[in-house]
């Protein structure tokens, strides 16, 4: 995620010149601000704008996609629509990401035939995003259908979803065969292996985790460790799980198992699911309670002053225990937190989260 702040220094400065108005520069802005957090910020580069392009109106669709802002998406495509802008094939990659992330299926599933019309042949993300909006959903022999009548060559970004999709839904022989298509086209892909791994683990289908794993050592492949990244007065800094390298590490652990005290207080419950390994009850909470992103939660907390806004960068996806906590630590420190995983942006505020617990 990128600085806000000096993404707002950037545009004040902008504006003072004679390039305020300018198309380019402000598609480049609306792009930025998205992808900083701010999507109402982006929207404000958008009104401004004097006339727009399609580049222009397909920038906001897409800030509006990474946030899982379906409904606003779909209005602002109704919007360039009565403005006379045609659509390309990247407004149609916004719109569809958007209901993706927001699991509006029936509407995703209409904008993605009304590309014909306007003469755009699908690629792959598109096909991958009506897959991963199906799956999600929960209509995994739907989605695997449209895959074989695909008119294009499945990617592995298609199949990467249908995969994804089998692990919510345990669909342990659906999965495989995905994860096979995956193997054959992506064989060095750490990704691929760790969810049929997880897929696997889920049902604790133990003896294929540990296959899965012998599988990795012998292509030489190790797990991705999860990391988190926090900007506290212009500075960067870095968690991984279970980390205590920091300066402050003794403070952030204080603060962490006062917010873990809380937690329990207000009656959370782990989703102990979330660690996908054979442990016992004990560990399984410990190791949760060390996810990067709670870290990087706790100093957050005691390097700002109360009331402002915590952004933070996962290079994974949230795992539900996480998310869970992270909705009620928002409401317990009175603090927005906006979490941008690997994939979409999550902005938890009074003990709720933007994607309304779907992602």
């Amino acid at each position: 995620m990128g600085s806000v702040g000096l993404a707002r220094r950037m545009d004040d400065y902008i504006s003072k010149t004679e390039y305020i108005n300018h198309v380019f520069v402000n598609t480049a802005l609306i792009d930025m601000y998205a992808k900083c957090g701010s999507v109402d910020y982006a929207r404000m580069v958008f009104d401004r704008t004097p006339n727009k392009d399609v580049v222009v109106w397909s920038a906001m669709i897409v800030g509006y996609g990474l946030h899982g802002r379906g409904r606003e998406a779909i209005d602002l495509y109704h919007s360039m629509q009565q403005a006379g802008v045609p659509p390309n094939d990247v407004t149609f990659l916004g719109l569809l990401t958007a209901c993706n992330h927001s699991g509006l299926v029936e509407e995703g599933w209409d904008l993605f035939h009304s590309m014909k019309p306007y003469r755009i042949e699908p690629g792959n993300q598109h096909y991958s995003c009506v897959v991963d909006l199906l799956g999600r959903a929960g209509h995994l022999d739907q989605a695997y259908d449209f895959i074989m009548k695909m008119p294009i060559e499945p990617g592995i970004s298609v199949w990467g979803a249908l995969l994804s999709s089998c692990k919510i839904y345990r669909r342990v022989t659906l999965g495989e065969y995905a994860a096979e298509q995956l193997f054959s086209l992506d064989p060095y892909n750490t990704g691929h292996y760790v969810q049929l791994s997880n897929l696997y683990a889920s049902v604790r289908l133990w003896d294929r985790v540990a296959k899965v794993r012998v599988l990795m050592r012998e292509k030489g492949l190790t797990k991705d460790l999860g990391h988190s990244l926090i900007e506290i007065n212009g500075k960067l800094q870095a968690f991984h799980v279970g980390d205590k390298s920091h300066p402050r590490s003794k403070e952030i652990y204080e603060e962490l198992e006062s917010l873990e005290r809380r937690l329990k207080e207000a009656g959370f419950i782990p989703h102990t699911e979330s660690v996908l390994h054979d442990l016992n009850q004990e560990e399984t909470e410990e190791t949760l309670c060390n996810h990067s992103e709670r870290l990087a939660i706790a100093y957050g907390l005691i390097s700002s002053a109360p009331g402002t806004t915590l952004r933070i960068t996962k290079n994974l996806r949230a795992c539900v225990n996480c998310h869970s906590a992270t909705k009620l630590i928002s409401k317990l420190v009175n603090r927005e937190i906006v979490v941008r995983d690997a994939k979409r942006f999550h902005h938890f505020k009074d003990g709720r989260c933007s994607c309304g617990d779907y992602w």
